[in-house]
């Protein structure tokens, strides 16, 4: 078969997209103006909440959620230990004390009945993630975050679109924070957003991700003229950034569709291998987003890894790691917090094991096949190298 490159993920931006940036960079608004507003009204009717801000990234919005409920030194946030380290800095950005947990074997998502037994007195918040696009038992974590007198952050920085119910990922916690990193559902290039049904709470995001205006440049009577009456951030989205995301949102169905249609031919062409463990699109209530497949090699070590991944990229498939190590057993999180291995085994096992495939829709036809075939290959291989070793 013909040498193919596929990269792990690549932007989908085409025409569309180029026109509504040059549509603002022909005028004099930049920031402040109207494609950001448009684009907010637009991502809260997508994901059906009452408020969606703009923000300059992920981890931004991760940090007022925080930091807007006046979470500081002495209170906890529970979290994943198998997540982008984002999660934890936010809480660290904050001075407060990330409370890490070990996740799902059968998911990657956060072990409720961990979650309930880590939870204590000094818990502010919870911050759950939807491991790769699906969403975390959400009624447990309610629940639980209800108990403790907490709320619940969602990381949905892979979810867009992901379901819960009659519901979507960023509409069933306090608040939900996505990411618009290149290779995500959509981007932005770089950005962000946080979806809240609470209106006050909306409020005191969006004036924290501006130093904590008193007022807005549309409601300044006086050019120039405000009061800052809270901390706050320089954290906000451009004009360019937000009508680039307003452009994606017109073609989301058609990547929503596409992530699901790879997702679904790669997964059954890779049920044959019988020792790799490839995470449900559906569990529960619970519907993925299909960001990428997580195929996950045997506990044991007895396939290699980084041997595997080798013959992907030289067979020209991109790969990733979701993600490299558990953060607790990150070097930072270590020194300061003393965790050490063995710990988390379950995130510790997906860090060391797990290889994440492209399922995006920038995959061409036959694409899917070739990935398959050529995993196959380095599995077989593998398996070949493991009977030889013993």
């Amino acid at each position: 078969m013909q040498r193919r490159e596929i990269p792990f993920g690549r932007p989908m931006l085409g025409e569309r997209e180029r026109q509504a940036a040059l549509a603002v960079l022909s005028g004099t608004t930049l920031v402040h103006g109207p494609a950001t507003q448009a684009f907010e009204q637009a991502f809260a009717q997508r994901i059906g909440t009452r408020h969606a801000i703009a923000v300059a990234s992920c981890t931004a919005g991760l940090h007022l959620a925080l930091f807007a409920e006046g979470i500081g030194p002495g209170d906890e946030v529970a979290v994943p230990a198998m997540t982008h380290v984002a999660t934890a800095h936010a809480a660290e950005f904050c001075g407060a004390k990330p409370v890490f947990v070990d996740v799902e074997p059968d998911s990657g998502n956060i072990d409720m009945n961990a979650l309930a037994a880590a939870v204590g007195p000094r818990t502010r918040a919870i911050t759950v993630v939807h491991y790769l696009g699906l969403p975390c038992d959400m009624d447990a974590a309610n629940a639980i975050a209800a108990k403790a007198g907490a709320y619940v952050v969602e990381d949905c920085a892979l979810a867009v679109d992901a379901g819960y119910g009659e519901r979507k990922a960023g509409g069933l916690g306090r608040l939900g924070c996505f990411s618009f990193y290149p290779i995500k559902h959509l981007t932005t290039i770089e950005g962000g957003m946080v979806t809240t049904d609470d209106d006050d709470l909306a409020r005191r995001i969006a004036q924290r991700k501006a130093f904590g205006y008193d007022r807005t440049i549309a409601e300044r009577a006086k050019p120039g003229i405000y009061d800052v009456t809270a901390l706050g951030f320089n954290y906000r989205m451009n004009e360019v950034e937000a009508a680039v995301g307003l452009a994606q949102l017109a073609s989301l169905d058609d990547f929503q569709r596409a992530r699901s249609a790879n997702y679904r031919a790669l997964r059954a062409a890779l049920a044959e291998l019988a020792e790799i463990t490839v995470f449900a699109p559906l569990k529960g209530k619970a519907r993925s987003s299909h960001y990428c497949l997580n195929a996950v090699l045997p506990r044991d070590g007895s396939l290699d890894r980084d041997a595997i991944v080798a013959e992907l990229k030289a067979a020209g498939v991109g790969s990733s790691v979701h993600y490299p190590n558990a953060v607790p057993l990150m070097r930072y999180y270590a020194d300061k917090y003393g965790y050490r291995a063995g710990q988390f085994p379950v995130a510790e096992w997906l860090a060391a094991q797990s290889i994440s495939l492209p399922v995006g829709p920038h995959l061409q036809e036959g694409d899917v096949g070739y990935i398959a075939n050529a995993f196959k290959a380095a599995i077989l291989r593998g398996r070949g190298r493991q009977a030889a070793a013993q």
